[in-house]
Protein backbone atom coordinates (compact mmCIF):
# COMPACT_ATOMS: atom_id res chain seq x y z
CA UNK A 1 0.00 0.00 0.00
CA UNK A 2 2.87 2.37 0.86
CA UNK A 3 4.50 1.79 -2.53
CA UNK A 4 1.15 2.31 -4.29
CA UNK A 5 0.59 5.62 -2.50
CA UNK A 6 4.12 6.80 -3.34
CA UNK A 7 3.59 5.97 -7.01
CA UNK A 8 0.23 7.75 -7.03
CA UNK A 9 1.76 10.87 -5.53
CA UNK A 10 4.52 10.83 -8.13
CA UNK A 11 2.02 10.48 -10.96
CA UNK A 12 -0.15 13.27 -9.60
CA UNK A 13 2.83 15.61 -9.47
CA UNK A 14 3.79 15.08 -13.12
CA UNK A 15 2.74 17.25 -16.08
CA UNK A 16 -0.18 14.87 -16.65
CA UNK A 17 -2.25 17.37 -14.73
CA UNK A 18 -1.86 19.72 -17.69
CA UNK A 19 -3.25 17.00 -19.93
CA UNK A 20 -4.43 17.33 -23.50
CA UNK A 21 -5.34 14.17 -25.49
CA UNK A 22 -4.76 15.88 -28.86
CA UNK A 23 -1.28 16.99 -27.89
CA UNK A 24 -2.28 20.65 -27.85
CA UNK A 25 -3.63 20.66 -31.40
CA UNK A 26 -6.77 22.75 -31.98
CA UNK A 27 -10.15 21.05 -31.80
CA UNK A 28 -11.92 21.57 -35.11
CA UNK A 29 -14.53 18.83 -35.44
CA UNK A 30 -17.05 16.77 -33.49
CA UNK A 31 -14.57 13.88 -33.41
CA UNK A 32 -11.83 16.12 -32.03
CA UNK A 33 -14.17 17.31 -29.32
CA UNK A 34 -15.31 13.77 -28.51
CA UNK A 35 -11.73 12.43 -28.31
CA UNK A 36 -10.65 15.36 -26.17
CA UNK A 37 -13.62 14.86 -23.85
CA UNK A 38 -12.88 11.16 -23.48
CA UNK A 39 -9.16 11.72 -22.97
CA UNK A 40 -9.14 14.52 -20.42
CA UNK A 41 -10.49 12.57 -17.43
CA UNK A 42 -8.25 9.59 -18.26
CA UNK A 43 -5.04 11.58 -18.70
CA UNK A 44 -5.78 13.86 -15.76
CA UNK A 45 -5.10 11.68 -12.75
CA UNK A 46 -6.66 14.15 -10.33
CA UNK A 47 -10.00 13.78 -12.13
CA UNK A 48 -9.55 10.04 -12.69
CA UNK A 49 -8.91 9.33 -9.00
CA UNK A 50 -11.92 11.35 -7.91
CA UNK A 51 -14.33 9.78 -10.39
CA UNK A 52 -13.14 6.23 -9.65
CA UNK A 53 -13.47 6.73 -5.91
CA UNK A 54 -16.86 8.35 -6.43
CA UNK A 55 -17.97 5.10 -8.05
CA UNK A 56 -16.79 3.20 -4.97
CA UNK A 57 -18.56 5.62 -2.61
CA UNK A 58 -21.74 5.44 -4.72
CA UNK A 59 -21.67 1.66 -4.41
CA UNK A 60 -22.65 1.97 -0.74
CA UNK A 61 -25.52 4.40 -1.27
CA UNK A 62 -29.14 3.48 -1.90
CA UNK A 63 -28.82 4.79 -5.49
CA UNK A 64 -25.49 3.47 -6.74
CA UNK A 65 -26.27 4.16 -10.42
CA UNK A 66 -28.06 7.47 -9.94
CA UNK A 67 -25.84 9.38 -7.50
CA UNK A 68 -22.87 9.63 -9.93
CA UNK A 69 -25.23 11.36 -12.37
CA UNK A 70 -25.32 14.33 -9.97
CA UNK A 71 -21.59 14.69 -10.56
CA UNK A 72 -22.01 14.31 -14.33
CA UNK A 73 -24.73 16.99 -14.52
CA UNK A 74 -22.81 19.47 -12.37
CA UNK A 75 -19.55 18.71 -14.16
CA UNK A 76 -21.10 19.45 -17.55
CA UNK A 77 -22.64 22.65 -16.16
CA UNK A 78 -19.22 23.73 -14.88
CA UNK A 79 -17.66 23.03 -18.26
CA UNK A 80 -20.28 25.14 -20.01
CA UNK A 81 -19.88 27.97 -17.51
CA UNK A 82 -16.16 28.33 -18.09
CA UNK A 83 -16.40 27.84 -21.84
CA UNK A 84 -18.90 30.72 -22.00
CA UNK A 85 -16.80 33.07 -19.87
CA UNK A 86 -18.28 32.53 -16.38
CA UNK A 87 -15.49 31.89 -13.88
CA UNK A 88 -15.21 30.12 -10.53
CA UNK A 89 -12.62 30.92 -7.86
CA UNK A 90 -9.90 28.51 -6.74
CA UNK A 91 -10.63 25.76 -9.25
CA UNK A 92 -7.30 23.97 -8.88
CA UNK A 93 -7.48 24.09 -5.09
CA UNK A 94 -11.07 22.80 -4.91
CA UNK A 95 -10.31 19.95 -7.31
CA UNK A 96 -7.41 18.95 -5.05
CA UNK A 97 -9.62 19.34 -1.98
CA UNK A 98 -12.24 17.06 -3.57
CA UNK A 99 -9.80 14.15 -3.54
CA UNK A 100 -8.91 14.77 0.09
CA UNK A 101 -12.54 15.12 1.16
CA UNK A 102 -13.95 12.12 -0.71
CA UNK A 103 -10.93 10.04 0.23
CA UNK A 104 -11.51 10.85 3.89
CA UNK A 105 -15.18 9.90 3.59
CA UNK A 106 -14.42 6.50 2.06
CA UNK A 107 -11.54 5.94 4.50
CA UNK A 108 -13.95 6.50 7.40
CA UNK A 109 -15.86 3.37 6.43
CA UNK A 110 -19.23 5.12 6.65
CA UNK A 111 -21.78 4.96 3.85
CA UNK A 112 -23.14 8.22 2.48
CA UNK A 113 -26.85 8.99 2.49
CA UNK A 114 -28.27 9.61 -0.96
CA UNK A 115 -28.85 13.34 -0.43
CA UNK A 116 -25.39 13.86 1.04
CA UNK A 117 -23.79 11.91 -1.82
CA UNK A 118 -25.66 13.98 -4.40
CA UNK A 119 -24.62 17.25 -2.75
CA UNK A 120 -20.98 16.14 -2.38
CA UNK A 121 -20.67 14.79 -5.92
CA UNK A 122 -22.44 17.75 -7.52
CA UNK A 123 -20.57 20.37 -5.52
CA UNK A 124 -17.17 19.06 -6.49
CA UNK A 125 -18.38 18.13 -9.97
CA UNK A 126 -18.97 21.79 -10.74
CA UNK A 127 -15.29 22.56 -10.14
CA UNK A 128 -14.02 19.51 -12.01
CA UNK A 129 -16.15 20.66 -14.94
CA UNK A 130 -14.71 24.15 -14.66
CA UNK A 131 -11.23 22.65 -14.96
CA UNK A 132 -12.32 20.80 -18.11
CA UNK A 133 -13.90 23.98 -19.46
CA UNK A 134 -10.55 25.71 -19.21
CA UNK A 135 -9.25 23.66 -22.11
CA UNK A 136 -12.15 24.87 -24.25
CA UNK A 137 -11.74 28.48 -23.18
CA UNK A 138 -8.01 28.25 -23.88
CA UNK A 139 -8.49 27.28 -27.51
CA UNK A 140 -7.35 30.07 -29.78
CA UNK A 141 -10.41 31.72 -31.26
CA UNK A 142 -12.70 29.45 -29.27
CA UNK A 143 -14.41 26.32 -30.59
CA UNK A 144 -17.53 25.71 -32.64
CA UNK A 145 -20.77 24.35 -31.24
CA UNK A 146 -20.24 20.92 -32.80
CA UNK A 147 -16.84 20.60 -31.09
CA UNK A 148 -18.33 21.58 -27.75
CA UNK A 149 -21.14 19.05 -28.12
CA UNK A 150 -18.63 16.28 -28.84
CA UNK A 151 -16.50 17.40 -25.91
CA UNK A 152 -19.43 17.31 -23.48
CA UNK A 153 -20.59 13.90 -24.70
CA UNK A 154 -17.09 12.50 -24.31
CA UNK A 155 -16.66 13.98 -20.84
CA UNK A 156 -19.98 12.70 -19.55
CA UNK A 157 -19.82 9.22 -21.06
CA UNK A 158 -16.27 8.35 -20.03
CA UNK A 159 -16.62 9.58 -16.48
CA UNK A 160 -19.92 7.84 -15.85
CA UNK A 161 -18.39 4.67 -17.28
CA UNK A 162 -15.32 5.00 -15.05
CA UNK A 163 -17.48 5.50 -11.95
CA UNK A 164 -19.63 2.44 -12.67
CA UNK A 165 -16.60 0.32 -13.57
CA UNK A 166 -14.80 1.29 -10.36
CA UNK A 167 -17.83 0.34 -8.30
CA UNK A 168 -18.09 -2.98 -10.11
CA UNK A 169 -14.41 -3.77 -9.55
CA UNK A 170 -14.66 -2.84 -5.87
CA UNK A 171 -17.69 -5.07 -5.36
CA UNK A 172 -17.03 -8.05 -7.60
CA UNK A 173 -13.24 -8.31 -7.73
CA UNK A 174 -12.17 -6.79 -4.41
CA UNK A 175 -15.12 -8.05 -2.36
CA UNK A 176 -16.08 -4.62 -0.99
CA UNK A 177 -19.75 -5.20 -0.24
CA UNK A 178 -20.02 -2.62 2.55
CA UNK A 179 -18.53 0.78 3.28
CA UNK A 180 -16.41 -0.63 6.12
CA UNK A 181 -14.64 -3.12 3.80
CA UNK A 182 -10.86 -2.89 4.10
CA UNK A 183 -10.23 -2.66 0.34
CA UNK A 184 -12.65 0.23 -0.02
CA UNK A 185 -11.06 2.07 2.88
CA UNK A 186 -7.58 1.51 1.46
CA UNK A 187 -8.71 3.10 -1.80
CA UNK A 188 -10.02 6.03 0.23
CA UNK A 189 -6.68 6.33 2.03
CA UNK A 190 -4.74 6.38 -1.23
CA UNK A 191 -6.91 9.07 -2.80
CA UNK A 192 -6.92 11.12 0.41
CA UNK A 193 -3.13 10.97 0.40
CA UNK A 194 -2.97 12.21 -3.18
CA UNK A 195 -5.50 14.91 -2.33
CA UNK A 196 -3.49 16.08 0.69
CA UNK A 197 -0.39 16.35 -1.46
CA UNK A 198 -2.20 18.34 -4.15
CA UNK A 199 -3.88 20.63 -1.60
CA UNK A 200 -0.51 21.49 -0.10
CA UNK A 201 0.94 22.03 -3.56
CA UNK A 202 -1.95 24.30 -4.57
CA UNK A 203 -1.76 26.27 -1.32
CA UNK A 204 2.02 26.67 -1.36
CA UNK A 205 2.11 29.69 -3.68
CA UNK A 206 -0.59 31.76 -1.92
CA UNK A 207 0.77 30.91 1.54
CA UNK A 208 4.34 31.87 0.64
CA UNK A 209 3.06 35.02 -1.00
CA UNK A 210 1.11 36.00 2.12
CA UNK A 211 4.00 35.24 4.49
CA UNK A 212 6.91 36.60 2.51
CA UNK A 213 5.15 39.03 0.19
CA UNK A 214 6.38 37.30 -2.96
Amino acid sequence: MKKLLTAALAVAATPALAHHPLGGLPMESFTHGLLSGVGHPVLGFDHLFFVALMGVAALFTARRFATPLAYIAAMLAGTLMISTGVTLPGIEFVVALSLLALGAVVLSGRALGTSVAVALFAGFGLFHGAAFGGSIAGQEGGVGGVVLIGYLIGLGAIQYGIALAAGWVAERLLGATEAAAVNARLAGAMVAGVGAFLVLEAAEGPVLGAVFGV
